[in-house]
C-alpha cells in the first residue's frame, strides 16, 4: 500500500488552504498517511528558511494576495490577518500526536479543524479549549488535550528532526514512500498524478 508522509503546522495558510485535498487523494488510491506536525519557526531556523513577517515587504504582500486568490479557487473562508497568528502550535500539535497514537477519530478532520480555527475563525489553537472543541468535532475524546504531553513533545521535537534529515523546508510537505517529494498545496494535483502512476 502507498504512503504519504505529512509533514505541516497547524498556523500554515497554505496547510489550511490545502484542505481535506490529500485526505482525498490518499482514499482514491488507497494510500495511508502519517501526520506529523513540525515546529515551523524551528524548521525555518534549520533550513534557511525566513518568518513571513521578517521578509522583504513585496514577498508579504504577494503572500495575501496569493492567500486570497487560493481560498477564493477553493471556496474556502479566510482571515488574512488572524487575531492569534504566529501562535504557539505545540499544544496543538501535541493533541494531534495522541489522536493520531489513540485513533478512533477522524485524524484529517482533526487538523483541518484547528487549520480553520486559525485561520477562518479567528480562534487561539494554543488554547486548551480550542483543542477540546475541534477534537471532539472530529468525534476523539477531548482529554486526550491532557494525555500524553511527554509523549507529544517528543514526537514533536523528533519530527522536526526528522524533517530537516529528509529535506522539508516548509508547510505542507509530503513525501512518498519512494521519497517523491511535494512542496505546497498546490502540488496536490502532482501527487495524486505520481501515486497514479502518471508523473
Amino acid at each position: 500500500m502507498a504512503h504519504i508522509d505529512y509533514f505541516f503546522t497547524v498556523i500554515s495558510p497554505f496547510s489550511y488552504l490545502a484542505g481535506t485535498g490529500l485526505e482525498r487523494i490518499a482514499a482514491r488510491h488507497g494510500a495511508g498517511i502519517t501526520y506529523k506536525p513540525v515546529d515551523i519557526m524551528g524548521l525555518f531556523a534549520r533550513t534557511g528558511g525566513t518568518p513571513p513577517a521578517q521578509r522583504f515587504e513585496g514577498r508579504q504582500l504577494y503572500r495575501m494576495q496569493e492567500i486570497r486568490r487560493q481560498a477564493a479557487k477553493q471556496n474556502l473562508p479566510v482571515v488574512l490577518k488572524p487575531a492569534h497568528f504566529p501562535a504557539n502550535a505545540a499544544p496543538a500539535s501535541y493533541a494531534i500526536i495522541a489522536a493520531q497514537a489513540e485513533g478512533g477519530g477522524d485524524l484529517g478532520g482533526l487538523v483541518h479543524g484547528l487549520m480553520r480555527a486559525c485561520w477562518a475563525e479567528e480562534r487561539n489553537v494554543a488554547e486548551d479549549a480550542v483543542i477540546r472543541d475541534c477534537l471532539a468535532a472530529a468525534g476523539f475524546d477531548p482529554a486526550l488535550a491532557d494525555r500524553g504531553l511527554l509523549a507529544g513533545a517528543e514526537t514533536y521535537a523528533a519530527n522536526l528532526e526528522e524533517a530537516v534529515a529528509r529535506g522539508v523546508f516548509g508547510s505542507p510537505f509530503y513525501i512518498t514512500d519512494g521519497d517523491e517529494r511535494f512542496w505546497g498545496q498546490d502540488r496536490l494535483a502532482d501527487l495524486d498524478a505520481h501515486l497514479a502512476g502518471d508523473l
